[in-house]
């Protein structure tokens, strides 16, 4: 999955994506091995500007409107009703909701499209765990939820990286090191680790120089049953996936 931010405060600089560059961004990312494209209009990293709904849809429609007619598989980042209501406007294959399906607006509207959902571990605000073992209860909450709303295809994010002041390193380390514990949900895991602060504060890189500890962390989750990762580079991530397969004798 290949992440196309349209928001400017992303916290890593080289994934905002100006609007007139997304469909190349798109293509390029397509032939570099990216099966789906994972597009947002909000950045959600502590100490974010608060933009409104309005602003995030149209964001996320002048996107849409650059690749429409592609072929491409895509899948829109937002955890907001309104907006996801907006984008099934155009043609979209995916919801990824950071929210968890919180809001079960959001989970009808995805219900009623018959479209997969990406929902990450989250409690009251995304990404709001800080154990393990909370993050495996919110993952329950989850398949309870797409349960309850008829939603039959859905991937676990589990919610790596620190989306609350309050998340540690050591607690994303903890959630790295017993990532094969989540195949209990009997679901596709997402590992979404792509240049973030654990690695950094680790490495002392900043998110332009982590892509080494990115690639590595990822090779081990890989190992411990993720089946999509998310990142911001796409080329360097799919050789790795080559490696990885060959390695394991995968088909």
């Amino acid at each position: 999955m290949g992440i196309i931010n349209t928001s400017p405060d992303s916290f890593f600089s080289g994934s905002y994506i100006p609007v007139q560059k997304i469909l190349h961004t798109a293509e390029k990312m397509i032939h570099d091995g990216a099966d789906i494209i994972d597009i947002g209009g909000r950045s959600t990293a502590p100490g974010s500007h608060p933009i409104s709904e309005e602003e995030e849809k149209r964001r996320m429609i002048d996107a849409l409107l650059q690749v429409q007619g592609t072929g491409i598989t895509l899948s829109v980042d937002t955890m907001i009703p309104s907006v996801f209501e907006a984008c099934l406007s155009y043609d979209i294959h995916a919801l990824n909701d950071i929210s968890g399906l919180k809001n079960s607006h959001l989970a009808s509207l995805a219900a009623d499209a018959g479209l997969p959902v990406i929902a990450m571990a989250s409690g009251k605000i995304p990404g709001d765990s800080l154990s393990f073992s909370a993050t495996c209860s919110l993952l329950q909450g989850i398949t309870l939820r797409c349960q309850d709303a008829g939603i039959k295809e859905y991937i676990l994010d589990p919610g790596i990286g620190r989306w609350i002041t309050e998340r540690t390193a050591s607690a994303d380390w903890e959630l790295c090191r017993k990532f094969g514990e989540l195949k209990q949900f009997n679901r596709p895991l997402l590992a979404a680790v792509s240049r973030k602060s654990f690695i950094g504060d680790l490495t002392g890189r900043t998110p332009d120089n982590r892509l080494a500890g990115t690639l590595a962390v990822t090779m081990s989750l890989l190992l411990k049953g993720a089946q999509m990762i998310r990142t911001h580079d796409v080329s360097e991530t799919r050789d790795l996936i080559r490696v990885f397969t060959e390695m394991e004798g995968i088909c």
